[in-house]
């Protein structure tokens, strides 16, 4: 459990260290720009290809260390950030802005979808999901607040 914990931390750790790291290099959107047919966007400039690469590749390899291999980590730390992206969609289709923060949304498809869809090579059952999920709801709060003191 605290694995697949540290790995949803690493997720979304990575994504957000690259964009820092790297400024706008590298920042091509995963929507590629493309609007709804209402004209707003479908996911929107802060879903990008680098940050999906750099989370992948950071959890690839924090799991190889914990022993769980560098395919599964990988998935994990993509299926995290494609959780991400579903909230992004989200958000757009609620016509708010982008860098919104909305409680429960943020941070529930990022760490849910992962969890869900790896629950067996993780050895996790529906407690357990919950319990990383919920932690890290608490965990990524807190550190937004942190952010923006």
């Amino acid at each position: 459990m605290l694995i697949s914990f540290a790995l949803v931390v690493t997720a979304n750790t990575a994504a957000w260290a690259a964009a820092r790291i790297l400024g706008s290099r590298w920042d091509t959107p995963l929507d590629g720009g493309r609007l709804m047919p209402d004209g707003t966007r479908l996911l929107g400039s802060h879903k990008t290809w680098r940050g999906l690469i750099a989370a992948a590749v950071a959890c690839g390899a924090a799991a190889q260390l914990a022993g769980l291999g560098f395919g599964l980590g990988a998935a994990f730390g993509a299926l995290a950030l494609l959780g991400d992206a579903v909230s992004s969609f989200v958000k757009r289709r609620l016509r708010m802005q982008p860098g919104a923060e909305v409680l429960g949304l943020d941070q529930l498809a990022e760490a849910l979808l992962p969890l869900v869809v790896l629950r067996r090579p993780l050895g996790l059952d529906s407690v357990e999901i919950f319990f990383v999920a919920a932690a890290f709801l608490v965990l990524d709060v807190a550190a937004t607040k942190l952010r923006h003191q």
